[in-house]
């Protein structure tokens, strides 16, 4: 099992296994290797997360959920989800959101289950009214400073249908500037301005019309 967790633009991998994609980080100089989870590990790695040559980060370990637990008590933890919408051409709904291209996506209310806060989020960010829930994609996990404190937000991700006649609407509010649907041969260019969580759900769930 393995949980990649974006610290800026820099992965850390919490894994019971290496594999092939986190064996080429292992190799890099600028990588640091754990497979001793202590809380004094843990925090020696976020005291090399913050300097500028930090590549990625490896947490190996033979249990996973006592593992996340001991990591997860060095943050705050904030629930969302998101959706990764798709019209009947295939096309992929972004949003343009503080010098970024992204998804939309929204924090989890009291009493709200996640497939009722992605799809609430969704319509409440783009201006559309009628949108199909599908499979789930994955979860992504990324952290950032608010006021002094260490936030890990987990974002639980779905993917939807929306008929592109609906008309859209940015959410102003969340800062959001712009919403287009984007063709398949236009996604590498927004992908070359976006968070590395968001190119890891449209990798993930983006279902692409064979020729």
């Amino acid at each position: 099992m393995v949980l990649k967790i974006y610290f800026g633009d820099k992965p850390v991998f919490l894994c019971d296994e290496i594999t092939p994609a986190i064996e080429i980080y292992r190799h890099h100089p600028d990588t640091v290797f754990i497979d001793e989870m202590t809380n004094h590990a843990i925090n020696a790695l976020l005291h090399e997360i913050a300097k500028p040559g930090f590549h990625a980060g490896i947490l190996f370990t033979a249990n996973m959920e006592q593992s996340k637990k001991l990591l997860w008590k060095h943050f705050t933890r904030i629930q969302a989800a998101g959706g990764l919408i798709e019209n009947e051409k295939n096309e992929i709904l972004m949003i343009y959101r503080r010098g970024k291209w992204d998804l939309p996506k929204g924090k989890l209310d009291k009493g709200e289950t996640l497939e009722a806060c992605a799809v609430r989020e969704v319509k409440e960010e783009t201006g559309l009214k009628n949108v199909q829930l599908k499979k789930f994609i994955l979860t992504t996990f990324h952290t950032y400073n608010e006021f002094g404190r260490h936030i890990l937000k987990e974002s639980h991700w779905y993917r939807m249908k929306a008929a592109s006649s609906q008309p859209l609407k940015p959410q102003t509010e969340e800062d959001i500037q712009q919403i287009e649907w984007v063709k398949a041969a236009a996604l590498g260019e927004k992908l070359k301005n976006t968070f590395p969580s968001i190119k890891d759900v449209i990798e993930s769930g983006h279902v692409r019309k064979e020729s």
